[in-house]
């Protein structure tokens, strides 16, 4: 398989900046959006280094078969700050697909994040560092060596990637913190930020009201669905 490297197209800055300022200081930012419509994808199963971590903004997919894991190191410069990087390894937890030499050098780089469908190593360091990662499992292997960009390899970047049966299309606005990742396609960015505002307003009527002492037949009777 030959290596493949598209350049990613990102999403307007705005759009990303206006999603930020909107998830981020409210509760379960990707249960948001995931609520905003059945065109958002939304991927579960993960878990994070902190609790606290929270990541918006474009992916940049990198995807290996199963049975042809390497190390993503040589992909890095083609990232921008901002930039999550969102690696498909098809649930293969064989061997460690990132650490902490690359957390440094991607937290070097600007990088927002990662999303890694497979291992991670180095836990202990990555808590340190700070840096925001989700993933499936540790493992103390690391992975070898990927050949160079110009040669025969399994790596392919900036390709549509299928992760816990979503698919992440380059570009794809990722949102991800300790509930799960939300996958906003940039279309339809203005969508969801009004679908969320919407949302926002509504759950706080259900708790001021929960507040007052309405019941849930009450609840119900009014709102259809919580």
């Amino acid at each position: 398989m030959q290596t493949v490297h598209h350049e990613l197209v990102r999403p307007p800055q705005e759009k990303i900046d206006a999603l930020r300022a909107l998830l981020l200081p409210e509760y379960s930012p990707s249960c948001l959006v995931a609520d905003a419509g059945p065109r958002i994808g939304a991927i579960g199963g993960l878990q994070s280094v902190k609790r606290e971590h929270r990541a918006i903004g474009p992916a940049l997919t990198i995807d290996l078969p199963e049975d042809g894991l390497v190390d993503i190191l040589p992909v890095l410069p083609t990232a921008k700050p901002g930039d999550i990087i969102v690696l498909a390894c098809h649930g293969n937890t064989r061997m460690a697909m990132w650490g902490g030499l690359m957390a440094t050098l991607s937290q070097m780089a600007g990088i927002a994040g990662a999303v890694v469908d497979g291992a991670i190593r180095d836990v202990d360091e990555l808590r340190d560092l700070d840096f925001p990662i989700w993933y499936r499992a540790t493992m103390p292997r690391r992975c070898p060596p990927a050949a160079p960009p110009d040669a025969d390899g399994p790596v392919q970047v900036n390709v549509p990637v299928r992760i816990g049966g979503e698919i992440v299309e380059p570009g794809d606005i990722v949102v991800a913190e300790e509930n799960g990742v939300g996958v906003v396609p940039p279309q339809l960015t203005d969508e969801v930020i009004a679908a969320t505002q919407q949302l926002l307003a509504k759950e706080s009527s259900i708790r001021d009201q929960i507040n007052d002492g309405a019941t849930l037949a009450e609840l119900l009777a009014q709102f259809g669905h919580l």
